[in-house]
């Protein structure tokens, strides 16, 4: 019995152990399917439900919750999910309320989508919560909710949304905090002095808002802080506080562009840990504080874009960890030598439009990593030093608007990293360097207005295709035009005027097929002009003025269809005036005057527009611009026999007429039956919904047949180069933009040819901002692409400015206010993009209007992308844009 009752115990404790195991089981089982309910609830609130990366949150795959659904991380014992975590997947829609049911959640991360609304207020209730990070998305509202119940979050990051209102102040009772971003915003009001108090804080980002008032002498006390972001955007009354000076930690500050005046307090000098310092763009004046010598650690310092004065202290000469310094657009002044030093880190150095005088310093670029030069619009002198490349990495030299005299140095021939070099408006002299034209990544070169001399040189290697514009203006060249420079097939602009450069123009000159601007002027070229000419057909202005030229003006010129400038004078052209220029409907600007051309001149077409001093020093020409009649001789001119034969044409017998009369009539009538059936075929085909596929990028409470009924003529709204522009209405009242897009059937090469369509897509599509158009949709068959848009009542700006509505609707603090709103918009492109994005096109009639005249950036198809490093992508090696709009020119100019 005793044996028997031993053998009792273990056995019911075994079973008891059985029933805790099932027990447990079944617990958990409950648990995961109810916290993937919740994740399925979350995810019918996203406007695309049917998201490939999220195509693993199924309810009837729940047993697998922790181990194989995008993006959650669960506890190991209690199999509670503690991390959510679907950042950068391009989501839309809203963040269900839902997610306050997920109470074990420690990680909240769903930056880089497109989220919008207001953000769930009872947040709160995540009592466990360490980290949330919801930056890069389009909130809305504010951010007043109930911050206490927090205690243990690290990390709160809501950067780039468009949450509105005050700072939340219940934010500074977060006692474990020590990262804040609350950049990229529209936040208004002051800062609050209670932020001060926040001490644990690392990081504290609020710049890109619309704060005001003064900075708090608060923040001073915040000495942990290793990042301070204040900046772009905020318009702060008074200076810098000196307490900031405590911020001993801080390694980072940023108050750059934010209305600060005052001078720089010397208490800066002590926050001895700065590696970057960024003041730029404020009001700030005086002189720079000695004190700065203390940053020793300092590797970037901008001062750039203040009314800065005096001398800059020789002390800084000792940062010897610097590689950007930046004090351009100052009222700076004194020898640049002495604060230059050596530097041995130094990388990039811009001074320009400033006061500095004195040499450039002789052993600038010793140090071999000399990357950007600019000391342009000062009142340097002496000659440029010799070892600027010596690195190697040498990419910008701009020195031009100085006094600097000598020749190039030999060296910048072998420089091969060399991009951009502008130097014009100086006393150099000298030949050019062997093998500098032809440097293998040169963009732009600017030497115009000096006294270089020489011969220019030919390569029989291939030059950069990347040299956009080369202007050798106003020098001594001399010799003849190598035929080499047809090579240059990137080319844009081309200046050679004002030299001494003779011989016959090179037939080469007709392959620079991109060449926009080309001026020969003010040379002593002879002989003919080469109908190779001809083949440059993206010409928009030509000038062959002052030169030696002879024989007739070539008639082939006509093929240049988008000329508007053309200046021959001052040569000795012979013959009559070529009559085909009438047709040229671009050409508005045009110069024949003293020549020795003869005949009549034209009267219609595009001759009719120009001056009658085009015309003078042709004793030969007659016409009424010269009010010199034509006599009988005179009379054959082709105009005159255009005309008889027209006339003789006439002399067609009746029933001839009749014939043709009756053939028109059966023409037209079976071409509108024709047209007839193929419309009502393309209207079955187009509304058969099998064959039309929508995708959202956004929720969307419209179909693909709601979208199509919308395509008809007079819902026409514009025309562009990429396509049609139709506005409607959904059955729900929203109004969009459809704009239709055609694609090349049977072309298996549509994929590079698709009217901008995959760059749009992939922009729109990976960007959020308040002043960029918002894409809603893609509507597609195999023949048509439906890009549906957010639509803009009031238009594009340049149909505002010179169309019907023009000027009485926009007074100057409208147009300011848009100015702004689109040069924000360009700014988030520019800087904050992710990668960075050139658009290429901007113009006024990309820029849309809101109701209220809001500016939204839109027309995305000549976008390009730049690599992360930095650099160009592959595709930027030719300049886009629109006909004879030059601002994707300097757009690139401007980020390089």
């Amino acid at each position: 019995m005793l044996i028997a009752s031993k053998m009792k115990l273990p056995f019911s404790h075994f079973v008891f152990f059985l029933l805790f195991i099932c027990s447990c089981h079944s617990i958990s089982h409950y648990s995961l399917k109810k916290q993937a309910s919740i994740l399925v609830s979350l995810k019918q609130s996203f406007a695309v439900t049917n998201h490939p990366s999220l195509v693993t949150w199924n309810l009837l795959h729940y047993s697998s919750l922790c181990s194989n659904w995008t993006g959650i991380v669960c506890n190991n014992t209690t199999f509670s999910i503690v991390s959510l975590d679907i950042s950068n997947l391009n989501l839309s829609g809203i963040l269900s309320p839902v997610i306050n049911q997920l109470h074990s959640l420690e990680n909240v991360t769903v930056p880089g989508n497109g989220f919008s609304g207001p953000f769930p207020i009872k947040i709160h209730e995540l009592r466990r919560l360490h980290f949330l990070n919801v930056s890069s998305n389009m909130f809305n509202g504010g951010l007043e909710f109930d911050f206490t119940t927090l205690k243990n979050i690290q990390v709160f990051d809501a950067y780039n949304n468009n949450f509105s209102g005050s700072l939340p102040l219940s934010i500074t009772k977060l006692t474990s905090l020590t990262h804040l971003n609350l950049g990229g915003n529209y936040f208004s009001g002051e800062i609050p002095a209670s932020y001060g108090d926040m001490k644990l804080l690392t990081f504290l980002h609020l710049g890109g808002n619309d704060l005001k008032g003064s900075l708090p002498r608060q923040l001073g006390n915040l000495t942990s802080l290793e990042q301070l972001l204040l900046g772009y955007y905020n318009q702060f009354d008074g200076g810098i506080p000196v307490e900031f000076g405590k911020l001993v930690n801080l390694i980072h500050l940023d108050l750059s562009n934010c209305g600060l005046d005052g001078e720089i307090p010397k208490e800066v000098g002590n926050i001895t840990k700065l590696d970057t310092l960024f003041l730029q763009t404020n009001r700030l004046m005086g002189s720079i504080p000695s004190e700065l010598c203390n940053l020793v650690s300092l590797k970037i310092l901008d001062l750039s874009n203040n009314q800065l004065t005096g001398e800059v202290p020789p002390e800084l000469s000792a940062l010897k960890e610097l590689k950007t310094l930046n004090l351009f657009m100052n009222r700076l002044h004194g020898d640049v030598s002495i604060f230059v030093g050596e530097l041995p880190n130094l990388e990039v150095l811009n001074l320009w439009d400033n006061n500095f005088t004195g040499r450039i310093p002789p052993m600038l670029g010793y140090n071999g990593k000399l990357v950007r030069l600019d000391l342009s619009t000062n009142k340097l002198t002496g000659s440029i030093p010799k070892l600027l490349c010596l690195g190697r990495k040498l990419e910008t030299l701009i020195l031009f608007n100085n006094f600097l005299f000598g020749p190039l140095p030999d060296d910048l021939g072998k420089c091969k990293s060399l991009s951009r070099v502008r130097m014009g408006q100086n006393y150099l002299s000298g030949s050019l360097p062997n093998g500098f034209l032809y440097l293998p990544l040169l963009s732009l070169v600017e030497l115009q207005n000096n006294y270089l001399a020489g011969k220019l040189q030919a390569s029989n290697t291939n030059p950069s295709k990347l040299l956009a514009q080369l202007n050798l203006s106003n020098n001594r060249f001399s010799g003849t035009l190598p035929s080499s420079f047809g090579n240059f097939s990137g080319l844009k602009i081309l200046l050679l005027n004002g030299n001494k450069l003779s011989g016959e123009v090179p037939l080469e000159i007709g392959w620079l097929k991109s060449v926009l601007k080309l001026d020969l002027s003010k040379n002593n070229f002879f002989g003919p002009i080469p109908l190779e000419i001809s083949h440059c057909t993206s010409l928009t202005y030509l000038d062959l003025s002052q030169n030696e030229l002879t024989d007739s003006i070539p008639s082939q010129m006509s093929q240049l269809h988008i000329l508007n400038y053309l200046n021959v004078s001052w040569n000795h052209l012979n013959q009559t005036l070529p009559i085909e220029f009438g047709s040229m409907k671009s050409l508005t600007s045009a110069d024949f005057s003293y020549n020795n051309l003869s005949g009549s001149i034209p009267e219609t077409g595009q001759y009719s527009l120009f001056k009658s001093t085009s015309f003078e020093g042709n004793p030969n020409l007659c016409g009424s611009f010269l009010k010199r009649p034509c006599n009988d001789s005179s009379s054959t001119s082709p105009l005159l026999t255009n005309h008889q034969a027209d006339y003789k044409t006439t002399k067609v017998p009746a029933r001839y007429k009749l014939l043709f009369a009756l053939g028109l009539l059966v023409c037209s009538l079976a071409f509108v039956i024709l047209a007839v059936i193929k419309t009502r075929k393309i209207r079955s085909t187009s509304h058969s919904k099998s064959k039309w596929k929508l995708t959202a990028f956004q929720k969307l409470e419209f179909g693909s047949e709601d979208i199509l009924e919308c395509l008809k003529d007079n819902n026409i709204i514009g025309q562009g180069g990429a396509g049609v522009v139709y506005g409607g209405t959904m059955p729900n009242g929203e109004q969009v933009a459809i704009k239709k897009l055609g694609t090349s059937k049977g072309n298996n090469n549509a994929g590079a040819h698709d009217s901008g369509l995959s760059a749009e897509i992939q922009t729109l599509g990976s960007i959020r901002h308040r002043y960029i158009v918002r894409l809603m949709a893609l509507c597609s068959n195999k023949e048509t692409n439906l890009l549906v848009y957010e639509y803009m009542p009031n238009g594009s700006l340049g149909e505002v400015l010179h169309g019907k509505k023009g000027g009485c609707v926009l007074k100057w603090d409208t147009r300011l206010k848009i100015a702004i709103e689109a040069a924000k918009g360009l700014c988030y492109l520019h800087h904050d993009c992710s990668p960075l994005i050139i658009h290429r096109d901007v113009k006024s009639n990309n820029i849309l209007l809101s109701s209220d005249f809001e500016a939204h950036v839109a027309d995305f198809g000549l976008a390009k992308f730049l690599q992360a490093d930095g650099g160009a992508s592959e595709c930027m090696s030719a300049i886009a844009g629109s006909y004879g709009y030059i601002a994707p020119v300097m757009e690139w100019y401007y980020w390089s």
